[in-house]
């Protein structure tokens, strides 16, 4: 072997670096330094991405969760994917946990810095046979284009609904053995990570200038279909930049026509920010419903006093927003009521949120707990 098998990961965990190091949004060491905490994700996702596939024997593999961040994940879905061989038929077999949605898509290509995955099928459970006991099976036959199979588990009440499980397989290879290793497979698996590692870095990069960084500062969009998601699926998307001082209301009606609303702020980098150990989503199974049947979001970096519905920038001036709605009652999606923004002094927060009572430093550390152990509970590493 004249040359190192992981050559090209290293070169590219440079290039990687410099990619980060060089992010025209970063003002504040806190930057630079979540920059190379996303780095490590992003590493961590292309090694696992590129050593643990085997089109052979397909699995499900997490590459997003707390440890590695990407694509403003949402806080309250677990991502599995699996990667697809067009043309081969595949059984997927689980059983349905208490989740408020499961849904599965069929993708084609990839996401790059210029262009969007295409979403070749798109369906929730409510298309399955559910047994009694959460049982489910069904078989899919790869599209020409099919690339990856990607299911997200997406939780409304953390603290009360369970996870399922979930797994595939191709019946024309089960029970056959792996391929043994040669020095071509393991170099090729070193350079798929490397390519895997500085596209994603690119990608997201540039993803959010395609649509939240469209649309004005300190704005949202109307729910309109998620880009490359399900058809019972809505968003409204928007960024802030607030002052120290300053903060942002967000006022959205509650709708009980879906299993899960949401909403949650981001950093810079795309990606979501601590969810475990600061409050930076809610549901609306976690928020406070004022009695008009509106829920009012508080998106600030301090509160005098803290409320249930704060949302921590966590030294974040700027950074992106984004609502969900899933799992809508057919014939409801195009009835989802949209948000409205206002800013307001930080200080005169509770005027604007007369039915909010402020929450004791214990209160809210107790709120915090919840969040750690929810999270925790349904962690895959």
């Amino acid at each position: 072997m004249s040359e190192q098998m992981t050559t090209a990961l290293r070169d590219a965990i440079a290039e990687a670096e410099a990619l980060i190091a060089s992010a025209p949004f970063i003002k504040t060491e806190q930057d630079l330094l979540e920059g190379y905490d996303y780095l490590a994700g992003r590493i961590r996702m292309a090694l696992q991405t590129a050593f643990d596939y085997d089109l052979e024997q397909p699995l499900f593999i997490n590459p997003t969760h707390q440890f590695s961040r990407q694509g403003l994940d949402n806080p309250d879905a677990i991502y599995l994917h699996a990667y697809l061989k067009p043309g081969v038929e595949y059984v997927v077999r689980g059983r349905r946990g208490t989740s408020a949605d499961l849904s599965f898509q069929v993708m084609g290509g990839t996401y790059s810095a210029d262009s969007a995955a295409t979403s070749l099928l798109a369906f929730d459970d409510r298309r399955l046979e559910v047994a009694p006991d959460g049982a489910f099976e069904f078989r899919h036959v790869a599209e020409p284009e099919a690339k990856t199979l990607i299911v997200r588990e997406v939780f409304n009440d953390w603290e009360r609904e369970t996870r399922g499980s979930i797994t595939i397989e191709r019946p024309d290879t089960l029970g056959r053995p792996r391929a043994p290793l040669t020095q071509a497979t393991v170099r090729k698996r070193y350079e798929v990570a490397a390519r895997s590692l500085v596209g994603s870095i690119r990608t997201w990069l540039a993803f959010p200038h395609f649509f939240q960084y469209k649309e004005p500062v300190n704005t949202l969009t109307a729910p309109t279909s998620t880009p490359g998601g399900l058809a019972s699926q809505r968003s409204s998307i928007g960024h802030y930049e607030l002052a120290e001082d300053e903060a942002m209301i967000v006022s959205v009606p509650r709708f009980d026509a879906c299993g899960y609303q949401g909403i949650q702020i981001g950093s810079d980098w795309y990606a979501s920010t601590d969810y475990e150990t600061h409050q930076t989503s809610l549901t609306k199974a976690q928020a406070v419903t004022d009695p008009d049947g509106t829920m009012r979001f508080v998106i600030a970096e301090h509160l005098d006093d803290p409320l249930a519905n704060w949302l921590e920038t966590t030294g974040h001036r700027t950074g992106p927003i984004m609502l969900r709605w899933q799992r809508i009652e057919a014939g409801q999606e195009d009835t989802v009521p949209g948000p409205s923004v206002e800013i307001v002094r930080a200080a005169e927060v509770a005027k604007h949120l007369p039915h909010h009572a402020p929450l004791t430093p214990e209160q809210y550390a107790a709120r915090i707990a919840a969040r750690q152990r929810a999270v925790a509970r349904r962690m895959i590493s």
